[in-house]
């Protein structure tokens, strides 16, 4: 059914509840979950490498970015699917989907943050746009 399973998450209640699905899917059928998070390039700012509070910034933000994929990966453990872990920075969107494309997914597993109304009308979401551009099916888990 499925080979390899790609689960976007930054440690968020939103994302742990996709995560739960897609650790069930990859027990079933066997499959490699890849746990992914992304540093969102479009958040660091156009300031100089040299500038050291955007160092510490950019270090806060990747280590944020293990802790989420580590608790995955332990999550994984506990239920016996194997887990591949990788942070990465970019544009969310196209870097998950960048990444779906390079392990060979057959399914991404997202969560949603229950937007609604005219704020995710204006901006979008991450989870929409993958949604859109992905090449893979996306199963997008709501909130609760």
């Amino acid at each position: 059914m499925h080979d390899a399973i790609v689960v976007p998450t930054d440690g968020s209640d939103s994302a742990r509840r996709a995560v739960d699905h897609a650790v069930d899917l990859a027990a079933r059928s066997g499959a490699t979950v890849h746990a992914v998070s992304v540093v969102d390039a479009t958040k660091l700012g156009p300031f100089t490498p040299s500038d050291v509070a955007v160092s510490e910034i950019r270090s806060s933000l990747r280590s944020a970015a293990v802790d989420a994929t580590e608790s995955v990966a332990r999550r994984c453990r506990e239920a016996g699917v194997e887990c591949v872990t990788a942070v990465r920075v970019g544009v969310p969107h196209e870097t998950i989907v960048a990444y779906a494309d390079e392990v060979g997914a057959d399914l991404v597993a997202m969560g949603t943050h229950g937007r609604t109304g005219l704020p995710r009308a204006m901006l979008g979401s991450v989870t929409e746009r993958v949604v859109r551009t992905s090449d893979v099916p996306v199963l997008t888990v709501g909130p609760d």
